[in-house]
């Protein structure tokens, strides 16, 4: 299988052959995510540790059973709690974590580069599970693998992706993977939300949503990020909704078989009326997820896969 990565800090490192490798693997684990005995051995003898200095739900209990479902012993360290909120340094705790041998380490921090620093640090794999405002790369990938599983592609397809752009790590990710395959990408939302220099992302930007998300063949909503915003980016929830939530109406201006999509945790009423979110018909939120366990078995599996095919490493 082509995927040579030692750790998985971002989109932007792989190339679409590796990014179809890890999707394609993925596909096996949904499988054996339906079957009564769910547990495979990919990762049987390897030691897991998820550290999450931002709350998470759906991402750190996603990649706990990941793990556990390939045999890893699996821990979870109390960031809240933690040495770092002491005073201890970044640097310092990687040392420690150096010296208990882990093999995988899966990291989520408010800070931009934290993660891409800690994997300098230690000698086991690291994913990134979220950094401040950088990248998302489980995210991203699991929403590949809902796309491709619905709409049978993942090349060629028009995608629009809704709401805080500049505060979504998210929708980053999600850009660098979609132009890797081929696909038009559309960002929709105020123009208070979208990042400085989006023109030259090689993406159509829109400030109507009618007019963005005409014959789109997937909708990728996005949380309003209030908690990385220090001022009036937007004028109120309502109005918000009013002008950049997803309903039938807006929603009536896309292909009639576009899937909608949303990360979570959604803000019903705010950004995505209730009724579409639960559409059966139009709806892929709970299949993404369902696709971030497989993902995520996916991408420790192949990282772990090349942790034993390299020697022994000695910190410097």
């Amino acid at each position: 299988m082509s995927f040579d990565a030692k750790h998985l800090l971002g989109i932007e490192p792989l190339s679409p052959l590796e990014i179809t490798t890890l999707l394609d693997l993925a596909d096996s684990y949904v499988d054996l995510n339906r079957r009564a005995h769910k547990h495979g051995d990919a990762l049987a003898g390897l030691t897991q540790i998820n550290m999450f200095f931002e709350n998470s739900t759906r991402t750190q209990a996603s990649f706990e059973l990941a793990g556990k479902r390939l045999g890893a012993d699996v821990m979870n360290m109390a960031m809240q709690a933690s040495s770092i909120k002491k005073g201890e340094t970044l640097i310092d705790t990687a040392l420690t974590l150096n010296a208990m041998h882990p093999d995988l380490l899966v990291v989520r921090h408010p800070h931009s580069g934290a993660v891409a620093l800690l994997a300098q640090k230690v000698n086991c794999a690291v994913l990134n599970a979220g950094d401040g405002r950088h990248e998302h790369p489980t995210q991203a990938l699991l929403d590949a693998l809902t796309i491709r599983r619905a709409k049978g592609r993942l090349q060629r397809l028009t995608i629009a992706i809704c709401g805080d752009i500049a505060h979504s790590r998210v929708a980053r990710s999600n850009i660098l993977l979609l132009h890797k395959l081929e696909n038009r990408v559309r960002l929709i939302g105020p123009p208070t939300l979208m990042p400085s220099g989006v023109a030259d992302w090689g993406v159509e930007v829109f400030d109507d949503m009618r007019a963005g998300l005409e014959g789109c063949d997937v909708v990728m909503m996005l949380r309003l990020q209030r908690e990385r915003m220090d001022g009036g980016f937007i004028p109120s929830s309502r109005e918000y909704y009013h002008r950049f939530g997803l309903d039938a109406e807006k929603l009536a201006h896309a292909k009639p078989d576009a899937i909608v999509m949303h990360p979570g945790p959604m803000n019903r009423g705010v950004e995505i009326d209730g009724t579409i979110a639960d559409d059966i018909n139009r709806s892929v939120i709970q299949e993404q997820v369902e696709m971030g366990v497989a993902v995520r078995m996916a991408a420790m599996d192949l990282l772990a896969r090349n942790l034993r095919a390299r020697p022994a490493e000695v910190m410097a």
